[in-house]
């Protein structure tokens, strides 16, 4: 009975699996502050992503892990067709053509300053950023990426994506914004496993609060959300999760769109964490937490923890 009156419910298919690209095609380097989570070679994301579709998940989303000797000022390595990413692209769809595969657009995997846009004169460059994320966005609809997802957070860079996708041919390349995107300290692992933290350097922010948003705030999400569907985005984005759900509901009463919640890697290790010592069921608090998303209004969710889910979901 209590099956038949649930109001919300979590499946396979609602999700999409993070993965971590770094070169040697069969290397893996576990992750010091995500357990359980690796950086991969591109065969070994092949052989992960697999996993992940026969579960029934249907997406990953993919981030690069570079050297800092391909790092510059200007993040050209972003467009380099040759790139860790667009071959880690092309090989995964080769491999698994039926995969969605969801490629980030931001300068900081690829900047020697570790920042999201161009920095000049010590502040973030926004209408400058502009060529480049959009030219990063065309590279990846090249290397084959069904959905490129901005997570810079500079203004005007969905209008600037949109047109420079469809000049490029790639009309039919969705976009899913991170429109609602916090200056949040639950990003530490993930910038751990990218080595992408802001660099700290005289004049220039250390932090990304100048661009990212003020945890304080609802209503500059809903504003953000409406720029955003204006200038061409099909998915909208918030992130972190768990502790914005608030700004989930609201997003999802403000827009018609697909709404996806990042399971970030603070919330997903802090789960392991407590696991590991006993202190929490991990299963079932990762289930409880992403049937919350659900409820809240989350169409899809991004979460490290896609595979374990989906192993208990179809255990059940």
């Amino acid at each position: 009975m209590r099956s038949l009156v649930r109001e919300n419910h979590v499946s396979s298919s609602h999700l999409v699996l993070p993965l971590f690209i770094q070169e040697g095609p069969d290397s893996e380097t576990p992750i010091a502050s995500m357990p359980g989570v690796s950086r991969l070679g591109i065969n070994r994301a092949i052989s992960v992503a697999g996993e992940a579709l026969a579960l029934g998940i249907p997406a990953v989303a993919l981030f690069p892990a570079l050297g800092d000797e391909t790092k510059s000022v200007r993040a050209e390595e972003s467009a380099n067709p040759d790139g860790l990413l667009p071959r880690s692209v092309r090989a995964l769809k080769r491999a698994h053509p039926d995969l969605l595969v969801i490629t980030d657009v931001a300068m900081d995997p690829y900047s020697s300053d570790g920042h999201d846009g161009l920095v000049q004169d010590g502040r973030i460059a926004n209408d400058q950023s502009l060529p480049i994320l959009a030219a990063m966005a065309v590279a990846q609809a090249r290397s084959g990426a069904d959905i490129v997802a901005p997570s810079d957070m500079m203004d005007g860079r969905i209008g600037a994506v949109r047109s420079a996708l469809d000049e490029a041919g790639f009309s039919d390349v969705g976009i899913c914004s991170y429109c609602a995107k916090y200056a949040s300290a639950f990003y530490g692992p993930f910038r751990d496993a990218l080595d992408s933290a802001p660099r700290k350097q005289a004049g220039v922010p250390g932090d990304k609060s100048t661009y990212q948003m003020d945890p304080a705030n609802v209503r500059e999400a809903l504003r953000e959300v409406a720029l955003d569907e204006a200038e061409g985005a099909d998915w909208l984005m918030v992130k972190p999760g768990l502790p914005y759900l608030d700004v989930v509901r609201a997003v999802r009463g403000a827009t018609a769109l697909p709404v996806a919640v990042y399971h970030v890697s603070g919330e997903y290790a802090m789960l392991k964490a407590a696991s590991q010592r006993g202190w929490l069921d991990y299963e079932r608090c990762l289930l409880e937490s992403l049937l919350a998303m659900r409820r809240a209004g989350a169409d899809i969710i991004f979460t490290y923890g896609a595979i374990e889910a989906a192993r208990v979901m179809n255990r059940r």
